[in-house]
């Protein structure tokens, strides 16, 4: 569920009047992360990298208020709740979104995120719910590159993270990831405090 709450009764409230009137209140950061463990993982057990990717970023989120409280227009909204999306390739060639709700039982966010990216890819409709605070997420697995940085519409105000390849090294594996946020949602403190818990969440992922 979601709520609108006055601005002034937050932590966010001298952000949100400096940034909601920006015309560029997004800041991106980008962090390269360890990813030897999780892709291992992945290997061992026959599951998507990104889907690894995904949980342990919601996981990571979910911890810190700020990813509750979202600018939209001219309002701030307290979520209860998170999804994170995942753009996905369907069967008429083109892309569809689709919103995964997250759960701290990686069981069932693995089984929500095969079933509805399946579902969303085979018949070719976005599956979006708005009800739930949304972490958007981009993947170009094409080729590696060391920043992505995400245009701003002035339509959508959630955080964003993308990245690319991983790359292999002769000891462990990396993965540049680019971190985009609107400023009246959090700082520069949150942000980081976010990036460094999302690899504390990669360096200890355990399943089952």
């Amino acid at each position: 569920m979601k709520r609108e709450v006055d601005p002034k009764t937050t932590n966010r409230a001298i952000a949100f009047e400096l940034w909601t009137k920006s015309p560029m209140p997004m800041v991106t950061l980008v962090k390269t992360f360890d990813v030897t463990r999780l892709l291992k993982k992945s290997k061992h057990h026959g599951m998507k990298f990104t889907m690894l990717m995904c949980w342990c970023i919601a996981h990571a989120a979910s911890r810190i208020k700020e990813f509750y409280m979202l600018p939209v227009e001219d309002k701030l909204m307290q979520y209860d709740s998170m999804s994170v999306n995942v753009i996905v390739p369907n069967a008429k060639g083109g892309l569809s979104f689709c919103d995964i709700p997250f759960d701290d039982d990686f069981q069932k966010f693995s089984e929500a995120y095969t079933r509805m990216t399946t579902l969303c890819a085979a018949e070719s409709r976005d599956m979006t719910d708005d009800s739930r605070v949304i972490v958007g997420t981009s993947v170009l697995t094409g080729t590696d590159v060391d920043v992505i940085v995400n245009q701003w519409s002035g339509r959508y105000t959630n955080p964003f993270l993308a990245w690319a390849r991983y790359r292999k090294g002769l000891f462990k594996t990396t993965l540049p990831v680019s971190f985009q946020f609107h400023h009246a949602q959090m700082d520069g403190a949150e942000a980081v405090q976010f990036l460094n818990a999302l690899q504390q969440e990669i360096n200890s992922f355990r399943y089952p």
